[in-house]
């Protein structure tokens, strides 16, 4: 087969993920950045707190990019591997916590990004994001 069925995030879904991890981050009193990106790792929908941190922009869309690119968390690569992909990417490759890939009937579709915080605050606000969309696998 030449062709296959193709899942698309929205700009619409991206929103309601970025509505639903600010919920959260409103939650716990702990501004973030926030960082939405369709499977190719472009950006649909950001958002930067009031109080995230400037710095932190950046970083959550590599988280988000990373996260869809490698179907995975972001911040599990251990020892000199992270150090040779972040290189090897030209730094477009984040290793911390904090991005997820979103996955819809087994079809990665994109990922989110969240930064400003602890990196266990960051994926809590990042799971938030994606409870937002029905179907979506959660991560623990």
């Amino acid at each position: 087969m030449h062709v296959e069925q193709h899942l698309r995030l929205t700009q619409a879904g991206a929103m309601k993920i970025i509505e639903a991890a600010v919920r959260k981050a409103v939650e716990m009193k702990k501004p973030q950045c926030i960082a939405v990106v369709d499977e190719g790792g472009h950006l649909l929908a950001f958002t930067r707190m009031d109080g995230g941190k400037r710095l932190s922009i950046e970083s959550a869309i590599r988280k988000a990019s990373t996260a869809a690119s490698s179907r995975a968390p972001t911040g599990g690569i251990q020892g000199e591997l992270e150090f040779r992909l972040a290189h090897a990417t030209s730094g477009q490759l984040v290793n911390l916590k904090g991005g997820l890939p979103i996955i819809v009937d087994g079809m990665t579709i994109g990922g989110i990004g969240v930064g400003s915080q602890t990196g266990e605050e960051d994926l809590e606000v990042a799971k938030a994001g994606l409870a937002a969309i029905e179907g979506t696998v959660t991560f623990g």
